[in-house]
């Protein structure tokens, strides 16, 4: 690249070598802010290498007209809340490669700490190849990610909302929660609205009683016998309506992702025999299905992983796990491997690190889950969780179930259940081959036991 500002020899040869030097030579550093951005480039491809932007989209256009002037290939980009997404698109639909850079990465940046200091340090780590890029995945996956993270919150805010119309419940002394077992079921909603239109008469009220309730009638109507206090109702209409509205969003919701799965799909996965039409089994199965033709592989064949869990693990992934080298680095970027550290030839540390990912979260409670589950995994899990406690052993669980979602994913394999019985046969013969090699070791041999006849 032609260096028109360099006039003398010993400049462009000194320029010249730190370019062979550098891993990176023409990436730029961006110290992103809420109100600014600060960006630097080396010293080499510009006058003036640190410039300060604004936050508004022609700001960030100019800066990538700026950056593309000065012949700059790689940018690293510090993820600061949410301000680095419109700089991040804006500048990868540009044609600039980004990387996201974890703001740990840059602690300990020498002398004054200043944006223009953050933005040159940056800039440095990113030329002499001293980064790493966070994982993100393609935009196909953003967008079902970002309306499945919007329906989690509208599922966490209508529980909230259940829960004040509990609340009210049980400040008029409406003792629903003692006869239900879900007081948002058939029987729950109908009486809820039953009171929210008026109706007082406990015997009444009861007869929205389902008959797959298995309190009686008359336990249904002690239970309605309360205080009706007015301020309590007002509270609990005003819950149920707000119920009710987010119930609507979370409708649009489910079928935002429902036409984006389906845009998405990349083929048909064999399912079997689908349910009858209309029954709610039919609802998961039609999910299921969804979600399988987009990711190749039905996941829900691991036991542990239901609907929802699969939802969420390729909401948040997608079905491509390529930008991973192996299951290792898949499994430590989950943070579900130990993050051994070793000092002076001593292990300090060897526990897993605390990780707010939400696969991982995913998968550690599908690992629960497996405490009574009478398969292969479900062994697994209790048999680790008498050798080192239920912390760990879920820690160990939710590991193996990130490697099968990762062949599966990866190498189109299908899960197959070995079941309980034989997962404990292959203990034993390993227990048995155990011992043996230990007796030998010591000069002795095992021998089975044998019964003689009475």
């Amino acid at each position: 690249m032609a260096l028109p500002f360099l006039n003398d020899d010993g400049e462009q040869a000194m320029a010249a070598r730190k370019q062979e030097v550098a891993v990176f030579p023409n990436a730029a550093g961006i110290d992103v802010g809420a109100t600014s951005h600060w960006a630097a480039v080396p010293p080499y491809l510009a006058e003036e290498p640190v410039r300060e932007f604004g936050p508004m989209t022609t700001d960030l256009n100019a800066l990538a007209d700026w950056l593309l002037a000065c012949g700059v290939d790689t940018v690293a980009l510090e993820s600061t809340g949410v301000y680095w997404i419109p700089v991040y698109e804006v500048l990868e639909q540009r044609g600039l490669k980004v990387w996201l850079v974890d703001a740990r990465q840059l602690k300990y940046v020498p002398g004054r700490k200043s944006d223009v200091q953050d933005c040159q340090w940056l800039q440095k780590l990113m030329s002499l190849g001293l980064l790493r890029a966070a994982w993100r995945p393609d935009g196909e996956v953003c967008v079902v990610r970002a309306v499945a993270r919007q329906r989690e919150v509208l599922l966490t805010e209508q529980a909230s909302w259940v829960q004040r119309m509990q609340k009210a419940l049980v400040q008029m002394n409406l003792q629903l929660t003692e006869v239900l077992t879900d007081v948002m079921g058939v029987t729950g909603q109908a009486i809820i609205r039953a009171i929210v239109a008026g109706e007082r008469d406990a015997v009444v009220l009861a007869q929205h009683r389902n008959r797959r309730v298995k309190a009686s009638k008359d336990d249904v109507i002690k239970a309605l016998s309360g205080n009706w206090r007015e301020e309590h109702l007002f509270v609990l209409g005003q819950a149920l309506a707000m119920y009710d509205d987010i119930g609507r969003h979370l409708a649009d919701c489910d079928a935002k992702l429902r036409a984006l799965l389906s845009e998405r799909s990349r083929g048909v996965v064999e399912m079997g025999k689908p349910p009858r039409a209309g029954s709610r089994t039919r609802a998961i199965f039609d999910l299921r299905q969804t979600l399988a033709d987009w990711a190749g592989v039905d996941l829900t064949r691991i036991n542990g992983l239901d609907v929802t869990s699969v939802m969420k693990i390729l909401s948040e992934l997608g079905p491509d796990l390529s930008r991973f080298a192996n299951v290792k680095h898949f499994c430590s970027w989950l943070g579900l491997c130990p993050a051994t550290k070793i000092s002076g030839g001593k292990v300090i540390s060897a526990s897993t690190k605390r990780s707010a990912n939400r696969v991982r979260q995913t998968l550690k409670l599908a690992a629960m889950s497996l405490s009574r589950s009478q398969s292969a995994l479900g062994a697994f899990y209790r048999r680790l969780c008498t050798r080192m406690g239920k912390t760990s052993a879920n820690t160990a669980a939710a590991h193996k179930l990130a490697r099968l979602v990762y062949f599966m994913l990866t190498r189109g394999e299908t899960f197959v259940d070995q079941g309980q019985q034989r997962y404990e046969e292959q203990q034993r013969e390993r227990s048995v081959a155990a011992l043996k090699r230990r007796a030998a070791a010591l000069g002795f041999q095992v021998a089975p036991a044998t019964t003689t006849a009475a």
